[in-house]
Protein backbone atom coordinates (compact mmCIF):
# COMPACT_ATOMS: atom_id res chain seq x y z
CA UNK A 1 0.00 0.00 0.00
CA UNK A 2 1.40 3.44 -1.10
CA UNK A 3 0.92 5.34 2.07
CA UNK A 4 2.59 8.49 0.62
CA UNK A 5 -0.04 8.81 -1.25
CA UNK A 6 -3.04 8.74 0.83
CA UNK A 7 -1.67 11.08 3.10
CA UNK A 8 -0.76 13.25 0.08
CA UNK A 9 -4.01 13.54 -1.06
CA UNK A 10 -5.44 15.45 2.16
CA UNK A 11 -2.43 17.32 2.53
CA UNK A 12 -2.31 18.97 -1.05
CA UNK A 13 -6.54 19.15 -0.31
CA UNK A 14 -5.66 21.21 2.76
CA UNK A 15 -2.72 23.24 1.49
CA UNK A 16 -4.96 24.61 -1.47
CA UNK A 17 -6.56 28.32 -1.07
CA UNK A 18 -10.15 28.03 -0.99
CA UNK A 19 -12.43 29.12 -3.90
CA UNK A 20 -13.05 32.42 -1.66
CA UNK A 21 -9.50 32.92 -0.05
CA UNK A 22 -7.34 35.69 -1.46
CA UNK A 23 -3.44 34.62 -2.75
CA UNK A 24 -1.07 36.79 -2.76
CA UNK A 25 -1.37 37.62 -6.55
CA UNK A 26 -5.03 37.92 -5.98
CA UNK A 27 -3.74 41.00 -3.44
CA UNK A 28 -1.43 42.69 -6.11
CA UNK A 29 -3.42 42.21 -9.02
CA UNK A 30 -6.30 44.23 -7.33
CA UNK A 31 -3.81 47.15 -6.37
CA UNK A 32 -2.56 47.20 -9.36
CA UNK A 33 -6.51 47.43 -10.82
CA UNK A 34 -6.98 49.84 -8.72
CA UNK A 35 -4.22 52.04 -9.30
CA UNK A 36 -4.58 52.29 -13.12
CA UNK A 37 -8.19 52.91 -12.71
CA UNK A 38 -8.26 55.52 -9.81
CA UNK A 39 -5.60 57.31 -13.38
CA UNK A 40 -8.63 56.88 -15.41
CA UNK A 41 -11.12 58.22 -12.71
CA UNK A 42 -8.10 61.58 -12.89
CA UNK A 43 -8.18 61.68 -16.32
CA UNK A 44 -12.41 61.77 -16.56
CA UNK A 45 -12.42 64.04 -13.81
CA UNK A 46 -12.12 66.67 -16.54
CA UNK A 47 -14.52 65.00 -19.30
CA UNK A 48 -16.50 63.84 -17.22
CA UNK A 49 -16.95 66.89 -15.27
CA UNK A 50 -17.62 69.02 -18.90
CA UNK A 51 -19.81 66.36 -19.93
CA UNK A 52 -21.93 66.60 -15.69
CA UNK A 53 -22.26 70.21 -17.31
CA UNK A 54 -23.71 70.00 -21.00
CA UNK A 55 -26.48 67.28 -19.54
CA UNK A 56 -27.26 69.03 -16.28
CA UNK A 57 -28.05 72.11 -18.54
CA UNK A 58 -30.05 70.02 -20.84
CA UNK A 59 -32.23 68.41 -18.01
CA UNK A 60 -31.48 68.61 -14.26
CA UNK A 61 -30.66 65.11 -13.46
CA UNK A 62 -29.26 64.08 -16.72
CA UNK A 63 -26.31 64.97 -15.18
CA UNK A 64 -25.97 61.07 -13.96
CA UNK A 65 -24.94 59.85 -17.21
CA UNK A 66 -21.60 61.15 -17.24
CA UNK A 67 -21.15 59.18 -13.90
CA UNK A 68 -20.57 55.40 -14.94
CA UNK A 69 -16.68 55.73 -16.11
CA UNK A 70 -16.51 56.35 -11.92
CA UNK A 71 -18.35 53.38 -10.58
CA UNK A 72 -16.06 51.08 -13.64
CA UNK A 73 -13.58 50.53 -10.75
CA UNK A 74 -15.55 47.61 -8.71
CA UNK A 75 -17.19 46.26 -11.89
CA UNK A 76 -13.51 45.30 -13.20
CA UNK A 77 -12.51 44.26 -9.63
CA UNK A 78 -15.27 41.44 -9.43
CA UNK A 79 -14.59 40.30 -12.95
CA UNK A 80 -10.94 39.68 -12.75
CA UNK A 81 -10.83 38.63 -8.63
CA UNK A 82 -13.73 36.84 -8.08
CA UNK A 83 -12.98 36.38 -4.54
CA UNK A 84 -15.32 38.45 -2.04
CA UNK A 85 -14.24 42.19 -1.47
CA UNK A 86 -12.42 42.57 -4.69
CA UNK A 87 -15.46 45.04 -6.40
CA UNK A 88 -15.11 46.93 -3.49
CA UNK A 89 -11.08 47.31 -3.09
CA UNK A 90 -10.14 48.17 -6.09
CA UNK A 91 -13.03 50.96 -6.61
CA UNK A 92 -11.68 52.24 -3.23
CA UNK A 93 -8.53 52.16 -4.09
CA UNK A 94 -9.30 53.70 -7.33
CA UNK A 95 -11.33 56.68 -5.83
CA UNK A 96 -8.35 56.91 -3.01
CA UNK A 97 -5.65 57.55 -5.96
CA UNK A 98 -7.92 60.37 -8.11
CA UNK A 99 -8.18 61.85 -4.14
CA UNK A 100 -4.70 61.63 -4.13
CA UNK A 101 -3.23 62.79 -7.77
CA UNK A 102 -5.63 65.77 -7.02
CA UNK A 103 -9.75 67.08 -7.84
CA UNK A 104 -12.06 69.14 -6.18
CA UNK A 105 -13.82 66.70 -4.15
CA UNK A 106 -11.38 65.62 -1.90
CA UNK A 107 -12.19 63.42 1.04
CA UNK A 108 -15.56 62.66 -0.22
CA UNK A 109 -14.17 61.31 -3.63
CA UNK A 110 -13.39 57.80 -0.80
CA UNK A 111 -16.31 57.61 0.96
CA UNK A 112 -18.48 57.68 -2.97
CA UNK A 113 -15.90 54.99 -3.90
CA UNK A 114 -16.89 53.34 -0.51
CA UNK A 115 -20.64 53.33 -1.32
CA UNK A 116 -20.24 52.78 -5.26
CA UNK A 117 -18.33 49.76 -4.52
CA UNK A 118 -19.78 48.25 -1.70
CA UNK A 119 -23.51 48.25 -4.70
CA UNK A 120 -21.10 46.49 -7.31
CA UNK A 121 -19.95 43.98 -4.71
CA UNK A 122 -23.50 42.91 -3.32
CA UNK A 123 -24.44 41.87 -6.78
CA UNK A 124 -21.33 39.90 -6.73
CA UNK A 125 -22.30 38.53 -3.50
CA UNK A 126 -26.16 37.63 -4.59
CA UNK A 127 -24.82 35.43 -7.17
CA UNK A 128 -22.00 33.76 -4.90
CA UNK A 129 -19.61 34.97 -6.63
CA UNK A 130 -20.25 32.03 -9.26
CA UNK A 131 -21.47 34.00 -12.36
CA UNK A 132 -19.39 37.26 -14.04
CA UNK A 133 -21.22 37.19 -17.48
CA UNK A 134 -22.25 40.42 -19.23
CA UNK A 135 -25.78 40.36 -17.15
CA UNK A 136 -24.10 40.51 -14.24
CA UNK A 137 -21.41 43.19 -15.25
CA UNK A 138 -24.31 45.05 -15.67
CA UNK A 139 -26.15 44.83 -13.07
CA UNK A 140 -22.68 45.45 -10.92
CA UNK A 141 -22.52 48.74 -12.68
CA UNK A 142 -26.09 49.23 -11.68
CA UNK A 143 -26.24 48.96 -8.31
CA UNK A 144 -22.77 50.98 -7.85
CA UNK A 145 -24.92 53.64 -9.97
CA UNK A 146 -27.62 53.09 -6.96
CA UNK A 147 -24.42 54.05 -4.71
CA UNK A 148 -23.84 57.20 -5.77
CA UNK A 149 -27.08 58.37 -5.42
CA UNK A 150 -28.14 57.18 -2.28
CA UNK A 151 -24.31 58.57 -1.03
CA UNK A 152 -25.21 61.97 -2.90
CA UNK A 153 -28.76 61.78 -1.35
CA UNK A 154 -27.69 62.92 1.81
CA UNK A 155 -23.78 64.18 1.40
CA UNK A 156 -22.64 67.24 0.83
CA UNK A 157 -23.17 71.38 1.60
CA UNK A 158 -26.73 70.75 -0.93
CA UNK A 159 -27.61 66.95 -0.57
CA UNK A 160 -30.28 65.59 -3.51
CA UNK A 161 -32.81 65.20 -0.61
CA UNK A 162 -33.28 68.67 -0.69
CA UNK A 163 -33.74 68.90 -4.15
CA UNK A 164 -37.41 67.70 -6.07
CA UNK A 165 -38.28 64.44 -6.34
CA UNK A 166 -38.47 64.87 -10.53
CA UNK A 167 -34.70 65.44 -10.04
CA UNK A 168 -33.77 62.78 -8.01
CA UNK A 169 -35.41 59.85 -10.01
CA UNK A 170 -34.32 61.39 -13.51
CA UNK A 171 -30.83 61.44 -11.95
CA UNK A 172 -31.28 57.60 -10.31
CA UNK A 173 -32.46 56.74 -13.73
CA UNK A 174 -29.40 58.67 -15.69
CA UNK A 175 -27.37 56.58 -13.06
CA UNK A 176 -28.99 53.14 -14.02
CA UNK A 177 -28.39 54.07 -17.74
CA UNK A 178 -24.37 55.18 -17.25
CA UNK A 179 -24.06 52.52 -14.42
CA UNK A 180 -25.10 50.06 -17.44
CA UNK A 181 -23.20 51.25 -20.31
CA UNK A 182 -19.99 52.93 -19.09
CA UNK A 183 -19.65 50.61 -15.62
CA UNK A 184 -21.12 47.45 -16.81
CA UNK A 185 -20.82 46.57 -20.55
CA UNK A 186 -17.59 48.95 -21.07
CA UNK A 187 -16.45 47.18 -17.96
CA UNK A 188 -16.74 43.64 -18.95
CA UNK A 189 -15.58 44.29 -22.46
CA UNK A 190 -12.12 45.62 -20.96
CA UNK A 191 -11.79 42.56 -18.88
CA UNK A 192 -11.90 40.03 -21.68
CA UNK A 193 -9.91 42.33 -23.94
CA UNK A 194 -7.27 42.04 -21.00
CA UNK A 195 -8.17 38.18 -20.46
CA UNK A 196 -7.19 37.84 -24.61
CA UNK A 197 -3.73 39.48 -24.14
CA UNK A 198 -2.60 36.47 -21.60
CA UNK A 199 -2.30 39.55 -19.06
CA UNK A 200 -4.82 37.05 -16.53
CA UNK A 201 -3.81 33.80 -17.40
CA UNK A 202 -3.59 32.88 -13.56
CA UNK A 203 -7.13 33.57 -13.20
CA UNK A 204 -10.26 32.28 -14.13
CA UNK A 205 -11.23 34.71 -16.31
CA UNK A 206 -8.38 34.79 -18.70
CA UNK A 207 -8.04 30.90 -18.52
CA UNK A 208 -11.82 31.56 -19.98
CA UNK A 209 -10.62 33.25 -22.48
CA UNK A 210 -7.98 30.58 -23.62
CA UNK A 211 -10.77 28.02 -23.69
CA UNK A 212 -12.91 30.28 -25.56
CA UNK A 213 -10.32 30.12 -28.91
Amino acid sequence: MNTSASVQGPVEAHLQPSRFGWRVVDIVVAAVLGVAVGLVFWAWNTVGGALWSVFDAVTPGLAGLAVGIWLIGGVIGGLVIRKPGAALMVELVAATVSMLIGNIWGVSTVLSGLVQGLGAELIFLLFLYRRFTLPVAILAGMAAGVGAWIFELFYGNSPNILKTVEFNMIYLGSLLVSGAVLAGILGWVLVRALAATGALSRFAAGREARAEV
